[in-house]
């Protein structure tokens, strides 16, 4: 009869509910990766520097990790639904702000409020799940909806964005998100029930502001290697400091937002470096490809966007065997050959780049190989880190899971946008797709010397 319970529990209502709530993921990750494509059209029109382009990407990497961990205090606090209505209505009037901006300030500061509206979002309604569907079936279906609408969404990014802006403008790719918020806003009252934990826990509003001024500064020193290394220096050791700072300040709390002592564990030190290596040798790579691709070939934003499937279809394929492959394999073995998939397509891309424009079929390896070793990782590494985690500590292993990502992503594009070349010469883009193989190889490494064999009942 159990069975027959669950199966009631899903019904017309539960699909809408579960589509909407990854409708709202997926606007979030589709505005990380559709700009990629439209970069130089958008550092054009606003006058932003090639070697700022980065925090077209970071401003809202940034935000969003910043914020994510006070999103989930105040959903609890609050009420999630509330804070998923807000998130949404601040990522609608800041996608508008995106649209209509006129300079580069009001543009950068309309993403990073792009991303943390975003934080709230995505917050409030993966909370919002857990209410809505308290059978573990039911549950693991809405998350599986909402898990396959972000990744088709981030995925086909950079295609979609570059249709869009070949066709409409790059503004377009902003204005939308316009109905696809009222729709969300029109939707969730009706589906999503209110619910709040009543605890008070701590906002730690001094914690949030030492994180996100650690990761900009970093974020910038990196920026600056080029041409002010004293500049960096400086800028990387006030960073360094800062998150010590953070460190010391969480492990003193007696609710921390994020303990550091997650991280004494060999397996979770392990799963941390693998986020931050795919982060920083498949998703930070997507960011630069099409400005290679454009540089390299003189293809059109559309012709880049369908040429950027090569890389990013096997994200909407491969995860759908990944429960079997991490079941045969185990994940040290998994994410070592995942990870080497990386390294080999980041290597095949370096070569396209020092052979130049006759050496088509190796960009084309390059990402597909990119493509497939993601595929096989990124999806299982979230379970990777659950289980690993103390059983009391799974809701804290889950922001680390994400804090993670978004941080490696943003420092990724930092330092690759560091080492791309300001001429745009196709020979010079051989040092970020190095750098981005270098990071795999490490993550190649993590998976030899820290992680466990099996994929299954390991907590350290």
């Amino acid at each position: 009869m159990q069975r027959t319970a669950e199966q009631l529990a899903w019904t017309h209502r539960s699909r809408l509910t579960a589509a909407t709530i990854g409708l709202a993921a997926a606007l979030t990750n589709f505005d990380v990766t559709s700009v990629v494509v439209v970069l130089p059209s958008i550092g054009t029109t606003l006058g932003i520097p090639v070697a700022n382009w980065a925090w077209i990407i970071d401003a809202y990497s940034l935000a969003f990790t910043a914020t994510l961990l006070v999103a989930g205090a105040l959903a609890d606090r609050f009420g999630r639904r509330r804070m998923l209505l807000i998130g949404n209505a601040g990522f609608l009037v800041a996608s508008l702000a995106c649209g209509l901006a006129w300079n580069s300030s009001v543009f950068l500061a309309a993403r990073a409020a792009q991303g943390a509206a975003a934080a709230f979002l995505v917050t409030g309604g993966f909370a919002s799940i857990a209410t809505v569907f308290p059978e573990p079936e039911a549950r693991a279906r809405a998350f599986g909806i909402a898990g396959v609408a972000s990744g088709v969404a981030m995925a086909l990014g950079p295609t979609l964005g570059g249709i869009i802006g070949t066709g409409l403008g790059w503004r377009w790719i902003f204005l939308a998100n316009l109905p696809f918020c009222a729709l969300i806003a029109l939707a969730v009252p009706q589906l999503v029930v209110e619910l709040r934990d009543g605890t008070g826990k701590p906002l730690d509003w001094l914690g949030v502001a030492i994180l996100t001024l650690t990761l900009g500064l970093i974020i910038q020193a990196i920026l600056e290697a080029r041409h002010a290394p004293v500049r960096m220096a400086v800028g990387l050791g006030a960073g360094a400091a800062l998150g010590g700072w953070f460190a010391i300040r969480q492990r003193r709390q007696a609710r921390p937002m994020l303990d550091p002592a997650l991280l004494t564990s060999r397996p979770m030190i392990g799963v941390t470096v693998l986020l931050m290596a795919v982060s920083v040798g498949y998703w930070s790579v997507l960011v630069y490809l099409p400005l290679y691709l454009g540089t390299a070939f003189g293809w059109t934003a559309e012709t880049v966007g369908l040429a950027m499937l090569t890389a990013t279809l096997p994200m909407l394929v491969v995860p759908l065997f990944g429960d079997r492959l991490v079941a045969r394999l185990g994940w040290r073995r998994l994410f070592t050959v995942a990870l080497g998939l990386i390294a080999l397509g980041g290597a095949a891309l370096v070569l396209s780049a020092l052979v130049g424009p006759a050496a088509r079929v190796w960009t084309f390896a390059g990402m597909a190989l990119i493509g497939l070793g993601a595929a096989l990782s990124h999806p299982q590494l979230s379970g990777a880190v659950i289980s690993l985690a103390p059983p009391e500590a799974s809701g804290m292993a889950s922001a680390l899971t994400v804090i993670a990502r978004q941080a490696g992503f943003a420092l990724g594009v930092a330092m690759l946008g560091a080492l791309t070349p300001i001429g745009l010469n196709v020979v010079g883009f051989a040092w970020p797709f190095g750098s981005a193989a270098i990071a795999a190889v490490c993550g190649v490494f993590a998976c030899l010397r820290l992680l466990p064999p099996s994929s299954g009942g390991i907590r350290s």
